[in-house]
């Protein structure tokens, strides 16, 4: 529950851009959307690598090797703290990039201010994840979520400021919501920072003892765990990213609609992507006491959960569609286009819960490459290109626009779904096995078993 508080603090950062933007005007929404669309799979690149930080520590957790955690986590920050900064630069040289996809003149100024200011917080976000991903790993969420809160409290605060120009302060409408994500960045990493500093419970760990030097033996255990998980990431946010990309072409109000059903459809997934995170903890300790059943327990449990919720939500969504979109905008035009891919993005949310709580319990057995390689198939070899024919050829009927997009997303993520689903089986029989003929070939434990 502390991990699902902290996804949704961190979601409702984009649900609330993204509707205090669209009451300016379309034009400042679709800015937004399309910053989005550039800085955020960037972000969960980066997000993804550190990801690394949470199986690995729960598995030196529950193997009982607390000094060894302090060292990694600190390589992980020297790192965070490296990337962050290299991906400052592409964000603030994007105008290139809108003008070879020929974005709305009106849109295009606004959405360079927008990252320029989004570009600024991006090495503290990373110090903070790798810091909420050591407490985690640890079993100890509740400062995620604290911080979490924290922060969705501060990009409120700076949008209201910064947006609509209070205090004397110049009105920058969707350009202040660059500036105002950065603001919380650095409010949150500071705050984790505070945390870890202060608390009892991450002392064992040594994470203060020495001054970071770079371990380049660490450093490159880090990549190897953590560049596929960031690669899938990149690979999932993409997708969204290259579909906002290619309906810019049609008009303000298409994007703006395709970014009301996007913010809303990651709101929700935050529940089992939190869920994830948490099978991801439980699967890495059991794998660390050598616990191989009950890792494989631990995942199914988490699967099945997500499932449930996922089923949920996804009948609030679809029934629920004109209601939702009238809460992101006054727009007719754009309410009516958005309510019919929040439609669309509902009958997705069960396959969606599916793939990212496999995957999760696929990190907490470390196996992050083949999963990754499943996800561009999923994604570019299935979802995407269904969903460029459908959207925007005549390839099988007439071009349907963003609701092609969409109807070829349901389709990537259900393939996703199974196959991350048939690793995750194979995956856990083999620890299993492996586990049953370690207690054979030890007579003494053979022998208590028998007892």
């Amino acid at each position: 529950m502390p991990l699902i508080a902290a996804q949704l603090s961190q979601s409702a950062m984009g649900f609330v851009d993204t509707v205090m933007a669209g009451r300016v005007s379309s034009v400042d929404l679709a800015a937004v959307a399309m910053g989005s669309s550039i800085w955020f799979p960037l972000f969960l690149f980066l997000l993804g690598i550190l990801m690394a930080v949470t199986p690995s520590v729960a598995q030196l957790h529950g193997a009982g090797r607390q000094r060894e955690i302090g060292g990694h986590v600190r390589q992980a920050l020297l790192l965070g703290l490296f990337l962050g900064g290299v991906l400052m630069v592409p964000l603030r040289h994007a105008g290139p990039l809108l003008d070879l996809l020929r974005v709305d003149p009106r849109v295009a100024p606004l959405t360079l201010g927008y990252l320029e200011g989004v570009s600024w917080g991006l090495p503290a976000v990373a110090g903070y994840f790798v810091l909420r991903h050591f407490s985690e790993g640890l079993s100890r969420p509740k400062p995620s979520m604290i911080i979490g809160l924290l922060g969705l409290v501060c990009n409120c605060l700076a949008n209201y400021l910064l947006i609509y120009g209070k205090l004397g302060l110049p009105r920058l409408g969707g350009v202040g919501c660059g500036w105002a994500t950065a603001f919380s960045m650095w409010a949150m990493w500071l705050g984790m920072f505070a945390v870890v500093r202060r608390g009892k419970v991450y002392r064992p760990a040594g994470l203060f003892a020495a001054w970071p030097r770079p371990d380049w033996h660490e450093l490159g255990q880090l990549l190897r765990l953590g560049v596929p998980i960031g690669c899938a990431l990149f690979i999932e946010a993409s997708i969204f990213a290259v579909i906002a990309l290619l309906i810019g072409s049609l008009g303000a109000d298409i994007v703006a609609a395709h970014q009301i059903s996007l913010s809303f459809s990651s709101l929700v997934f935050m529940v089992p992507m939190s869920i994830a995170s948490a099978i991801s903890v439980r699967v890495g300790r059991a794998i660390g006491r050598g616990e191989f059943a009950g890792a494989r327990r631990a995942g199914y449990i988490g699967i099945g959960l997500t499932v449930l919720i996922a089923l949920f939500s996804s009948a609030a969504s679809y029934f629920g569609a004109p209601a939702i979109a009238g809460i992101y905008t006054t727009n007719p035009a754009v309410a009516e286009t958005a309510a019919g891919l929040l439609a669309l993005a509902a009958l997705f949310q069960v396959s969606d819960a599916i793939q990212v709580s496999t995957a999760g319990a696929l990190r907490g057995y470390k196996d992050t490459r083949v999963p990754m390689q499943l996800l561009i198939v999923a994604y570019w070899v299935v979802g995407l290109p269904l969903g460029y024919t459908l959207g925007l050829t005549s390839l099988w009927r007439a071009p349907l626009g963003a609701a092609g997009f969409w109807i070829g997303l349901i389709a990537g993520l259900t393939a996703a779904a199974l196959l991350l689903s048939f690793r995750l089986r194979t995956i856990s029989a083999r620890y299993v096995a492996a586990g049953r003929r370690s207690l054979e070939d030890s007579p003494r434990l053979a022998s208590g078993l028998s007892c």
